[in-house]
């Protein structure tokens, strides 16, 4: 029997999730949270072979989440759900830890094969980004700016892109607004840009945002 843990800040799609994968043969849902720290506590609990996470959970984000989850429970496989195009997060996620991505517009019966294969220790991406990572490794590293950027970076650039003034940004990262402003100026000096102005036209212009 495949346990797994479904981490989602909606329910509605929690309720969805839960209905897919229990009616996969030998799945069962061990239990659902709506935040990090829930899902702590959660493991902390019950045992548990695959966790599905959301990008977006409250209390932390997505690659410290993945890095914890890592450190504290090796033996949990990790299956990355979201409705971020996989040019953004995928590549990130599965550095930090993550044993496959799926973005949210895939059929029950895929999600379903998700979750079977990375409980097997495998991994699970799309056709499409498969054929992206394979692109990556042929031409030796990233193609567009933002993809060199640390991951704490690109949340910064995103986060600044969005509009945020600098103490929201720091707010929401738990850093110094200090900090953030010096995160600021390295994007400029990494990306090659002038201004505030150019960091949200670029984080606009590559759909950062969705």
């Amino acid at each position: 029997m495949i346990r797994i843990a479904i981490a989602d800040d909606h329910p509605i799609v929690r309720e969805g999730l839960r209905r897919i994968a229990s009616a996969g043969v030998g799945i069962s849902v061990t239990g659902e949270a709506s935040t990090a720290a829930e899902l702590f506590r959660l493991l902390g609990q019950a045992p548990v072979d695959v966790v599905l996470l959301d990008v977006s959970m409250p209390g932390s984000t997505l690659v410290e989440t993945l890095k914890e989850l890592r450190g504290r429970y090796p033996s949990i496989k990790v299956l990355v759900l979201s409705v971020h195009p996989e040019d953004q997060w995928a590549v990130r996620a599965l550095r930090a830890g993550a044993a496959g991505y799926l973005t949210k517009d895939h059929s029950p019966e895929q999600l379903v094969e998700a979750i079977r294969r990375v409980a097997r220790g495998g991994k699970y991406v799309s056709e499409m980004l498969a054929e992206r990572l394979a692109g990556l490794v042929d031409q030796g590293g990233p193609r567009a700016p933002h993809e060199g950027l640390s991951d704490r970076e690109f949340e910064v650039l995103r986060a600044l892109g969005s509009g945020m003034a600098v103490k929201d940004v720091a707010e929401e990262l738990h850093l110094s607004a200090k900090t953030i402003s010096t995160y600021r100026a390295r994007l400029l000096e990494k990306m090659g840009l002038k201004s505030r102005a150019d960091l949200v036209r670029y984080v606009v212009e590559h759909d950062l945002l969705k």
